[in-house]
C-alpha cells in the first residue's frame, strides 16, 4: 500500500530544458560575481567540481559542506568572504531563471489532489542546491514549499542521486519504509534508483532524461494523468 509519494522537482514538478536551465544559471552567476574577480569558465569548472563532490559525498557531511570545501580548495579563503554575495545572487538574479523554465499547472494539481486523497507527499529533489533556489524552483512550478512534508536541499542532505543511500535517508526523514513510497521522477538513472531499495517508481515522460540509454520498458511511465491512474490501481 502507497502512503507517501515522493517528486522530483526539475524536469517533474517544474518543466525544463536541462541544458538551456544551467546555461541560464550559469550565465547569470557569473555576472553577479565577475566584480569579485571570479573569470567565468574557472567558475563554472568550480561550481562543476563543488558539484561532483556533493555527488561523491560519503554521507560523513553535509553536501554543503562538501561544496565549500571542494570551492575553497579551488578559490581560497576569499571563496567563504564572498559568500554573502553568492546568497544575494540566488535571491536576486537567480530569480530571473524562472523565465527560461515552462509550467505545467498539472503538477500543482496532482500533488493537490494526492493529498486530498490522503497521501503524503515530499520532495526528492537531487539536493545541489540551497535551500532558497530550491524553494524558489518549487514557487515557480506553482507550489509552495509548505505543500511538502519534506523537501531536500544541500544543507539536510548528505549523499545525492543515484546514491541508493540518498533515498534511505529520505525514507528515514519521512518515517516510511520503502514499500509505502512511489518517487516520480524524469530522469531514468537518478529517479528510477529510488527502486534499488524497493521503491515503486514512476517515470514522468513530458521531459525525460535518458542519458545512459538503459531499456525503460520496465517502467510504469507517461503524463500526469497517467500517473494518476497508475496510483489509482495500485
Amino acid at each position: 500500500m502507497i502512503t507517501t509519494v515522493l517528486f522530483d522537482l526539475d524536469g517533474t514538478l517544474l518543466p525544463m530544458d536541462q541544458d538551456k536551465f544551467v546555461h541560464s544559471y550559469f550565465r547569470r552567476m557569473a555576472a553577479k560575481v565577475a566584480p569579485l574577480g571570479y573569470e567565468p569558465k574557472a567558475l563554472v569548472d568550480g561550481i562543476w567540481a563543488g558539484t561532483a563532490a556533493m555527488v561523491n559525498n560519503d554521507g560523513s557531511r553535509t553536501n554543503e559542506e562538501a561544496f565549500w570545501a571542494c570551492f575553497t580548495k579551488q578559490f581560497g579563503e576569499k571563496a567563504l568572504a564572498d559568500r554573502p554575495v553568492f546568497d544575494e545572487y540566488y535571491r536576486v538574479e537567480f530569480q530571473q531563471v524562472k523565465a527560461d523554465c515552462g509550467y505545467n499547472p498539472e503538477a500543482a494539481r496532482t500533488v493537490a489532489r494526492l493529498k486530498e486523497q490522503g497521501y503524503r507527499v515530499a520532495l526528492a529533489t537531487n539536493p545541489i542546491f540551497p535551500a532558497v533556489a530550491t524553494e524558489s524552483r518549487i514557487r515557480w512550478a506553482g507550489l509552495s514549499p509548505e505543500d511538502f512534508l519534506f523537501y531536500t536541499t544541500y544543507e539536510n542532505s548528505t549523499h545525492c542521486k543515484p546514491n541508493p543511500a540518498y533515498y534511505e535517508d529520505v525514507l528515514l526523514k519521512l518515517g516510511c519504509p520503502a514499500q509505502e513510497c512511489l518517487m516520480v521522477g524524469n530522469d531514468a538513472q537518478e529517479d528510477m534508483a529510488a527502486a534499488e531499495i524497493g521503491m515503486k517508481v514512476f517515470l514522468l515522460t513530458d521531459c525525460l532524461i535518458n542519458s545512459s540509454g538503459k531499456d525503460l520498458s520496465a517502467y510504469p511511465q507517461g503524463s500526469f494523468q497517467q500517473l494518476q491512474e497508475y496510483i489509482a490501481s495500485l
